[in-house]
């Protein structure tokens, strides 16, 4: 039985980034829960796909094509939000490109498209359904981050994890300014979920001993899957949520919680005593 609480019927989410695997996965299970969607993405085809999805299970799926680092397009995609549905009550920022260097060889031009990708971007679509939502009384708004915001990852992330910092402390931000006007603004923070769309496949393939330096930093002993963010997002977006605010929910197999220097049983190279 489908509890109450956890109901989406009637409202209108807005996924950015939809096309991808956490997009892609969200928008699903917020369909399974009931809601109706406009997604986006810049790459038609994957977008379509969740389109599909999102029919077969009996919801409304509006498709826009859109750069969600562009103001001006992300203005746009609002236009078609007003008119196709009126409303938004849930927004989820998926979407954000990053630049992976040395920072000894970053490029000032990489970081500024990161930062903007990842803090404007994701801020413009923020301050886009915050007006909305304040309007309407309610809403919720789930900002999709990394661990790497919380504790560095190294291997060139300088900009990516300034970034990812950057929509932790505006989460934070704009849920006290907001929360006591109807709108609860929350953040995911993803470790290691391999998929299609975020690189990680193909970089374990190129360097078969990264998978292993990820695995001694989960405890939980193997890497997420796309599919498993969809019970915090349904919870955030949701009435199950009606008190949570502000908060940096990591899903992570229990990385952050785990010590640089600990050790967990099934550690791939552990030596040392348990």
């Amino acid at each position: 039985m489908f509890h109450p609480l956890f109901d989406l019927t009637g409202r209108v989410a807005l996924v950015t980034g939809a096309g991808g695997g956490f997009g892609g996965a969200i928008s699903e299970g917020f369909a399974e829960a009931g809601a109706d969607l406009l997604i986006t993405d810049i790459n038609p085809d994957t977008l379509r796909r969740t389109a599909e999805t999102v029919t077969r299970l009996g919801r409304r799926a509006v498709p826009v094509v859109g750069d969600a680092t562009d103001p001006q397009a992300i203005r746009t995609i609002y236009d078609r939000l007003d008119q196709e549905y009126g409303r938004i009550d849930v927004l989820v920022t998926c979407a954000g490109p990053a630049w992976t260097t040395r920072p000894e060889e970053l490029s000032l031009d990489d970081l500024d498209r990161t930062l903007k990708s990842l803090g404007v971007g994701k801020f413009c679509f923020c301050q886009e359904a915050g007006r909305r939502m304040l309007a309407q009384g309610k809403g919720s708004i789930i900002n999709i981050g990394s661990i790497a915001s919380v504790s560095a990852l190294g291997r060139g992330h300088v900009a990516y994890g300034m970034g990812m910092a950057a929509v932790v402390e505006m989460t934070r931000e704009l849920s006290t300014e907001w929360s006591g006007r109807g709108v609860r603004v929350n953040a995911i923070l993803p470790a290691q979920v391999p998929n299609e769309n975020n690189g990680l496949v193909d970089r374990m393939q190129a360097s078969p001993a990264l998978r292993d330096t990820f695995l001694r930093g989960i405890p939980m002993g193997r890497l997420g899957r796309s599919e498993e963010i969809k019970g915090p997002a349904v919870f955030l977006a949701s009435d199950a949520s009606s008190w949570v605010t502000g908060i940096i929910l990591p899903m992570d197999g229990g990385n952050l919680a785990k010590n640089a220097g600990g050790s967990h049983p099934g550690m791939p190279g552990e030596t040392a005593s348990l």
